[in-house]
């Protein structure tokens, strides 16, 4: 394995402590929760605000994300079409069958949503755009797990490896895990039910590209009072139009 860089791997971690709700954050908070030296974290705040990928408030002292960042990020969306095409996929599934439709990748053991359709009934969803989810909870992660190879999944998931719970329905077994996913990859379909959230249940199709990839995942969410076997039927033949549609879009041939 190549050899990391600590001082850019710190400054990293400083720069991801944004990721969280706190949009502004102080010297002493940042030294707190990253747990490095004084001096370490005030040599790489200046570096970081010298090249404006944070900014400091004069009045406050509270730094927040600079300029550069938003350039990278633009820059980001610029040359990838993902992110758009899948609104506009998951807005058109969403306005057939009147349910939440999310559009998510696989970050590791976690899902980040890039997408996300809401129904016009009122729902209580713990996901939103760009919020991180353990992927085994999730019907989008499922469906990007079952596409991985032996080899990909033990180095994901080794022999010991704990799945945390976000409710008493999630999967916290490798071994049922495991054959869970054998299902999705041999349905195509992956199903959630009251795993991430104990009111909502979800079903998931993998999206693919040019390449026969897969890059990510489409799911409707659908709440746990509505989940019946004739609705579940017409969401699974939805989902997986939708991330059909969703792939022809991204190149894929089939």
């Amino acid at each position: 394995m190549p050899r990391l860089t600590p001082a850019v791997w710190r400054s990293l971690d400083i720069l991801e402590l944004f990721l969280a709700e706190d949009s502004a954050l102080s010297a002493p908070e940042i030294t707190e929760r990253t747990g490095l030296p004084r001096t370490t974290v005030h040599e790489l705040l200046v570096t970081l605000t010298a090249r404006h990928y944070l900014a400091r408030d004069e009045v406050s002292g509270r730094y927040r994300l600079g300029l550069r960042l938003f350039q990278l990020g633009n820059a980001y969306g610029e040359r990838i079409d993902l992110v758009q095409a899948s609104t506009e996929v998951a807005r058109r599934v969403s306005v057939e069958c009147n349910e939440t439709v999310h559009v998510g990748v696989r970050d590791g053991r976690n899902v980040v949503y890039i997408a996300k359709v809401d129904s016009t009934r009122a729902v209580r969803m713990v996901s939103a755009v760009g919020r991180t989810l353990p992927a085994h909870c999730t019907a989008v992660g499922k469906a990007l797990l079952a596409e991985l190879t032996d080899a990909e999944w033990a180095e994901l998931y080794p022999d010991g490896t704990e799945l945390p719970a976000l409710t008493g329905r999630s999967i916290t077994g490798l071994a049922e895990l495991r054959a869970q996913l054998r299902e999705v990859a041999a349905r195509g379909v992956s199903t959630e039910e009251c795993e991430s959230n104990p009111d909502v249940c979800c079903l998931g199709a993998p999206v693919r590209d040019h390449l026969d990839r897969t890059v990510a995942a489409m799911s409707i969410s659908v709440p746990a009072n509505r989940w019946t076997a004739r609705g579940k039927a017409q969401w699974e033949r939805l989902v997986v139009e939708g991330a059909r549609e969703l792939s022809k879009q991204l190149g894929q041939r089939g």
